[in-house]
């Protein structure tokens, strides 16, 4: 049985989809609805996704879409994590992640009292990143990136391999398998030798194969360039409907987590979808 308990929340096997709320304080990220820069707008907006039902929050300092040219200094990005984490966890009684990938601002965040870190490199970027989440009992989300697979290949024998390199360091660096939680890396290969869009639909198709590597799968896809390119919407702002389409994949795929920037309506589409995928197993 897949399961973990990540800032005291439990998820995996026959417990409800969870759904964490993703904010950002970079004004670089890639969709703008998501991004709070300043304390009242940054407060409320977590307010609501607490009041919706999310199990803890994810704060981003800096993009990470791979088609961005968005790198800013590791001492930026600390200032950024250390300032809205402070904020929301002495108002909020709720969790909170920090997604990077970089020890300096992950100690920061630690340090204002964030409880997991949300690595999409999965350890590769920064080798002390592992020993820092060690030392701090933190929970850690590990994502397939192509720092850590082979030349990209087949689409779920490559994801799989990566979360492998991953999860060996994780070990090796002495945390705690229930303390993990593994992403197949949506929207991040792309040098693979098919089309992004197509890699992103194998890969949620592909999702129950990813149950070999014994971790719960958190999965973002929140209004993500593949579901533009398939909808032919450019502006992410549009992009809640297949969103929501390709949560529903999902959950019926076997995620344990979602990601999400809109709490409320992903909320919705996963209750609906984990009761069909109930209905399924049990037919």
């Amino acid at each position: 049985m897949n399961r973990a308990t990540v800032a005291g929340v439990s998820v995996g096997d026959g417990l409800d989809t969870a759904v964490v709320g993703a904010l950002n304080v970079s004004p670089e990220s890639f969709y703008s609805g998501s991004v709070v820069v300043d304390a009242d707008r940054l407060l409320q907006a977590a307010q609501a996704m607490a009041r919706a039902g999310a199990a803890w929050l994810d704060v981003g300092a800096m993009s990470t879409a791979p088609y961005l040219e968005a790198r800013i200094p590791a001492a930026q990005e600390a200032d950024r994590l250390h300032w809205a984490i402070g904020l929301l966890t002495a108002k909020l009684d709720l969790p909170v992640s920090a997604d990077t990938s970089r020890a300096l601002p992950a100690r920061a965040a630690l340090e204002a009292g964030a409880r997991v870190i949300n690595d999409v490199t999965g350890l590769a970027s920064d080798p002390s990143l592992a020993r820092l989440a060690a030392e701090a009992g933190a929970g850690l989300v590990l994502m397939a990136s192509p720092a850590t697979s082979p030349a990209p290949g087949d689409p779920i024998a490559t994801v799989l391999a990566s979360l492998t390199v991953s999860l060996g360091l994780a070990r090796a660096a002495g945390i705690p398998e229930d303390r993990i939680l593994v992403d197949p890396g949506i929207g991040f290969f792309r040098g693979a030798p098919i089309d992004w869009p197509e890699w992103d639909c194998r890969v949620l198709a592909g999702l129950p194969a990813f149950r070999a590597v014994g971790r719960p799968l958190y999965v973002g896809v929140s209004r993500k360039s593949f579901i533009g390119a398939l909808a032919g919407v450019d502006d992410p702002a549009q992009r809640l409907p297949g969103t929501l389409a390709a949560t529903a994949a999902a959950v019926l795929g076997g995620a344990h987590v979602i990601r999400a920037h809109d709490v409320a309506e992903t909320l919705q589409a996963v209750r609906v979808a984990q009761a069909i995928r109930r209905a399924r197993e049990t037919a």
